[in-house]
């Protein structure tokens, strides 16, 4: 039985260094309140956030290590050292970058193997592609999300404000595993969408749990009255 279930939403508890809720007082308490609004389960990064997450909830977690090196491209859980840290922090499922991109660690195949067998974990593959989408399920990937669409060198110039449907309806076609739809789903009518397209489960991160980015949305919509009141006071 998979662990997050079909029609599940996913709620990405995740807040960079420079972000004011950074860390995992806040992020549990994100996730207790996601919890609390119906989520069925989450994404989070690092160790001590993951911990902070699993002491308050049984929902499954989709555990990552974010680990950035201006060498290499690949920063999503790169290699198995720290997937192996991120499963004993109490991650369920463990999330990482299944591009071809160099990373700092071995094959991919190689990765996702180690984990489902020797870490007993599910694998949620991040793909931009369906060629790695079809990989990452040949590899052993327990979950396929299109994450980095539009994200990495190749797709990058296809992007758009919204989320890439018409890759996870191929994704949906053509490969066997759950495909989780993920990235830019930031309204309940593309989360819908996801579902109607054949998603087995959503993840919304920034529409979330990033009020500063919320905020700067809200903000955008307000300049053209601001600029008239500075006019006016000139």
């Amino acid at each position: 039985m998979m662990l997050i279930p079909k029609g599940a939403l996913v709620v990405s508890c995740q807040a960079r260094a420079d972000n004011p809720l950074h860390g995992p007082v806040f992020m549990s308490a994100m996730a207790r309140a996601a919890a609390a609004g119906g989520a069925q389960g989450f994404r989070a990064n690092g160790v001590e956030d993951v911990a902070a997450i699993r002491a308050l909830s049984t929902l499954p977690i989709i555990g990552i290590a974010k680990v950035f090196d201006d060498n290499f491209p690949v920063y999503i859980t790169p290699d198995f050292e720290n997937a192996s840290r991120i499963a004993q922090a109490g991650a369920d499922i463990i999330g990482l970058d299944a591009t071809p991109r160099r990373r700092n660690g071995g094959p991919v195949e190689n990765l996702i193997g180690r984990i489902r067998t020797e870490l007993q974990r599910e694998v949620f593959a991040d793909i931009s592609t369906l060629e790695e989408g079809r990989a990452a399920h040949a590899y052993g990937a327990t979950y396929v999300a299109t994450t980095l669409a539009g994200y990495t060198e190749e797709t990058k110039a296809g992007r758009g404000d919204g989320p890439d449907l018409d890759l996870l309806s191929a994704l949906v076609t053509a490969v066997p595993a759950p495909v989780v739809a993920e990235g830019r789903f930031d309204t309940p009518d593309l989360v819908a969408e996801a579902f109607r397209r054949g998603a087995h489960a959503v993840v919304v991160g920034t529409a979330i749990t990033n009020p500063r980015e919320i905020t700067k949305k809200f903000v955008q919509a307000t300049k053209p009255w601001a600029s008239e009141r500075n006019t006016s006071a000139s």
